[in-house]
């Protein structure tokens, strides 16, 4: 791989913050920014996979583990104070912290549903509630990332739940993005990263999935180029695919489609037509 000039923000020294970061995905980030020199908090909940975690990553640099649940506001305001009292504003935030699960229907299951969107949702907005204040009145570079899905894009059937929870990381960190250069111009950036297949605590050893690290290396490439999508591919599915299926998904409005026709039956040959041209 060719070097890659990453803004000032991933400059040694300063500190990160990774959510969700004792495994899969945040593992990974935050592996690659230790390895960068910088200072690295990561935060989820307590238990032996933080514990591991830090362990582990203590070994490719400054590492420091801060139990915390996103959903819990008071979790959130003890990790940031203290995130500040010991290292000052973060240069870089991952907004990273999520489950899956598949809380029912539309109609089922309220309470499963408010527990998956104030972890999913409410977390990375709580989380950048928190972190963004000092990071504007610090006068430094930043570089806000929340971590999104394709399934927010999309929606495929199967878990409404999670993707309105992603679907509502993508339009909040569009709004972010959009005040952050109104407020600051370059100077703090926000992106939303949309793995791909990607093997983690939710998938597992998956055939066809990228290796969390791939997507950590992938973050710091698309950043380097400037993107504010951060749209991965994986071993099944390349960039075309994907800006074709979303494509799609967007013209259900454009052309006054049912909703979700890529799985409509009246628009299956209609779908597999245009996906093969």
């Amino acid at each position: 791989m060719n070097p890659i000039t990453l803004p000032p923000s991933f400059d040694p020294g300063g500190t990160a913050v990774v959510t969700g970061g004792a495994g899969g995905i945040g593992f990974a980030i935050a592996a690659r920014l230790a390895g960068l020199g910088m200072k690295v908090v990561i935060a989820d909940l307590p238990g032996e996979s933080l514990d591991a975690a830090a362990r582990e990553l203590a070994e490719k640099g400054d590492v420091t583990a801060i139990a915390a649940d996103v959903s819990v506001a008071a979790d959130v305001d003890q990790l940031r104070d203290r995130v500040l009292a010991e290292h000052g504003p973060v240069a870089v935030l991952i907004n990273n912290a999520a489950i899956g699960g598949n809380p029912g229907k539309p109609w089922e299951n309220p309470a499963g549903w408010e527990q998956l969107l104030r972890i999913n949702l409410m977390g990375v907005i709580g989380v950048a509630q928190a972190f963004v204040p000092a990071m504007l009145a610090g006068g430094k570079p930043g570089v806000v990332v929340n971590t999104g899905s394709k399934q927010g894009i999309t929606s495929p059937p199967g878990n409404a739940a999670y993707n309105l929870s992603k679907a509502g990381v993508r339009s909040y960190t569009e709004s972010l993005a959009h005040a952050l250069r109104e407020e600051t111009g370059e100077r703090i950036a926000a992106h939303l990263l949309i793995p791909g297949f990607t093997r983690s605590g939710m998938t597992g050893e998956a055939e066809g999935a990228w290796t969390a690290d791939q997507v950590a290396m992938f973050m710091l490439e698309s950043i380097a180029r400037g993107d504010f999508y951060i749209l991965c591919p994986d071993n099944d599915v390349d960039r075309a695919t994907d800006e074709k299926r979303m494509r799609w998904a967007m013209d259900d409005i454009i052309a006054n489609r049912p909703a979700l026709s890529r799985w409509h039956p009246d628009y299956k040959d209609e779908f597999a037509r245009y996906m093969a041209e």
